[in-house]
Parts: structure tokens; sequence; C-alpha cells
């Protein structure tokens, strides 16, 4: 049931990193945003594997 929900979360997660990562060298501010959103959408699959889903 969660599985779909997680792997959806997962693939949201790495391209968030990614495109932090990715701005990291042109915008330092945008960076860090993703970063944050990328940690929120982290917590989240944490939260599935933990059993608590909070969405």
């Amino acid at each position: 049931m969660f599985g779909n929900k997680k792997k959806k979360l997962e693939a949201k997660y790495q391209k968030l990193s990614q495109e932090a990562f990715r701005l990291s060298t042109i915008d330092r501010t945008k960076s860090d945003a993703k970063t944050a959103e990328a940690e929120e959408v982290l917590k989240h699959i944490e939260a599935i594997e933990a059993g608590k889903d909070e969405r």
C-alpha cells in the first residue's frame, strides 16, 4: 500500500537533491530552498518507513 507512495517520494527526493546540487554552483539561495524541500520529502519517506503516514 505504501510501497508505491514511497517510490514516488523517493523519486521526488532524488530529483530535488539533484536540482539542489546543480543550483549550488549557480544560486546558493535557490539551492538551499531545494535542499529544504528535499529534506521535507525525506521526512515523509521516513514516516512511511516507520509506519506513520503523515500525509
